[in-house]
């Protein structure tokens, strides 16, 4: 089994990359933090607060984030939970009007490579 390099493990802001949730575990390798790599093709690198709004949208796209899926562990999101969320489709909610608040101390720096730094701001929790 082939070992995946997880990226540095750094922020959008140059800071260490701050956990995003361990309830639900969330992030591409499952460790609680929006840690990303090569093999992450879908750029699970932002770290959103779900909303009932986001969670319909996602649903509506194709993607639904609210139905537990026990077969492969995924006890399905409600509002309230954090999730290390897909960049492109943090970037459709965005441009849609319905995108979701995201830490930016828990998102990874790669999410820049997708997102506009100002879209990422405009949706934070925190004031930097």
């Amino acid at each position: 089994m082939a070992v995946l390099d997880i990226d540095a493990s750094v922020n959008i802001l140059g800071e260490p990359l701050e956990p995003c949730s361990t309830r639900p575990m969330t992030g591409f390798f499952r460790n609680g933090c929006c840690d990303t790599s090569d093999a992450d093709r879908g750029s699970h690198t932002v770290c959103a607060v779900m909303t009932a709004e986001f969670l319909a949208f996602s649903k509506a796209q194709g993607n639904d984030l609210s139905t537990p899926r026990p077969e492969y562990g995924f006890p399905g999101l409600r509002p309230g939970d954090r999730w290390c969320l897909c960049a492109a489709r943090f970037l459709e909610a965005h441009a849609a009007g319905h995108a979701p608040r995201v830490s930016l101390r828990a998102t990874h720096r790669r999410a820049l490579e997708i997102v506009p730094l100002d879209a990422l701001r405009e949706m934070a929790l925190e004031r930097t």
